[in-house]
């Protein structure tokens, strides 16, 4: 059978618990249908993006499944007559992902490397002191440029 991950947005007024239930509920609906869930992953009430039906955060599941396609649609189906769910998406994969998912893995900011010395100087000029001052013309005539159509015609 196909593999696919599945995941879907709830409503952010739903509980955590409700959540739970809505994926209790899909996954007896696959297993009707001949399938089967792997993992399951609530990655939590996270903030959109953008407004989504007038939702600004939403309660993201991840689930994999093994189930023939007549499933799959039958999932996606019930999941846009349901009023709690606010978006999916269906991926169909070559294998599941051992492990946790990218978004439950605990990232380690530690492994960026030396980025420098963010508050040091800039280090595209010289420090002032070492700056050279350009002197000031002595009159005015001396230090003028003509601009380029006014040249001296004699």
């Amino acid at each position: 059978m196909p593999l696919y991950e599945h995941v879907f947005l709830a409503r952010q007024d739903i509980s955590a618990q409700q959540v739970e239930g809505l994926l209790q509920t899909f996954r007896s609906l696959l297993e009707e249908n001949g399938g089967k869930v792997g993992k399951t992953e609530y990655w939590g009430l996270k903030t959109l993006a953008y407004r989504i039906k007038k939702n600004r955060k939403a309660h993201y599941t991840l689930m994999d499944i093994d189930a023939p396609h007549e499933a799959v649609a039958e999932l996606e189906r019930q999941m846009g007559l349901s009023t709690d769910i606010i978006r999916f998406i269906t991926i169909k994969v070559d294998e599941h992902e051992e492990g946790p998912s990218a978004m439950m893995r605990r990232s380690d900011r530690d492994d960026r490397g030396d980025r420098g010395d963010r508050r040091g100087p800039r280090r595209d000029h010289a420090p002032r002191e070492a700056r050279t001052e350009t002197p000031e013309p002595q009159n005015k005539a001396e230090g003028e440029e003509k601009p380029a159509g006014e040249e001296k015609s004699e």
